[in-house]
């Protein structure tokens, strides 16, 4: 069953666990693949939204009546026991998902995430790292927009091996733009960059912008040519 390239990319990148939890769940679709591919023990539906949990208890009744899943209504990780080893969160801004993390009473860095941030993707690595957690992939892809996903854990407890390179510290190129991308510039990654450079053209050819923030522009648009050019790492 596909679900659309957007969704499928995010449940190749699951893995099997005990315990899962779709944050943001919306539709349901990767706790759907999560237990008809026997990957998880239990799931756990989370939305801040009734609507949507709606949606998601209706595609998985079979498995809430069985208490293979469970349904919580509220905002991030309410609801969702400390020791879930794997979390999924897709479709919020870094900013947002690092509100979740932080939180003073239910956040907590999961043993194992895949984290989609639809914008501060560079904020929400900064986070990981500096409290408790590590990362494993984070790279661009295409569907229909470009999305950023970010795949890692908790240092201690982890579910995952995180390998030599792993544990290097990033460079501000790295949390900028992604390790992976900046290693390998896949194919998104490079379509994206070289969007914004036309973009970046686009706005320097109005005669009406300030000298300073044409001079801004021009050092973006550099930086950027700088990547594509394998020249920041």
């Amino acid at each position: 069953m596909s679900y659309g390239k957007r969704i499928d990319t995010l449940c190749s990148l699951l893995a099997p666990c005990k315990t899962f939890a779709d944050v943001g769940c919306d539709h349901g679709y990767c706790s759907e693949y999560m237990l008809k591919n026997g990957l998880c023990e239990r799931a756990i539906l989370s939305d801040v939204s009734k609507g949507s949990l709606a949606k998601a208890e209706s595609l998985l009744s079979p498995y809430l009546r069985s208490g293979k899943a469970i349904s919580v209504l509220g905002d991030g990780f309410f609801g969702v026991p400390k020791d879930t080893e794997q979390v999924l969160i897709a479709g919020m801004g870094g900013s947002e998902i690092i509100h979740i993390l932080s939180h003073e009473e239910h956040g907590f860095m999961p043993a194992r995430f895949v984290f989609q941030p639809m914008h501060d993707a560079e904020k929400l690595r900064r986070y990981i790292h500096e409290n408790g957690g590590y990362i494993v992939r984070d790279f661009t892809f295409f569907d229909g927009k470009y999305y950023e996903v970010i795949v890692g854990g908790a240092k201690k407890g982890g579910g995952q091996v995180c390998d030599e390179i792993c544990l290097k510290p990033y460079t501000d190129a790295e949390y900028e733009f992604g390790r992976e991308n900046l290693a390998r510039m896949g194919e998104a990654f490079v379509s994206r960059m070289k969007k914004l450079v036309k973009n970046l053209d686009k706005y320097l050819s109005e005669p009406s912008i300030s000298e300073e923030n044409r001079a801004e522009l021009q050092r973006r648009k550099q930086r950027l040519e700088g990547v594509l050019q394998g020249e920041i790492k």
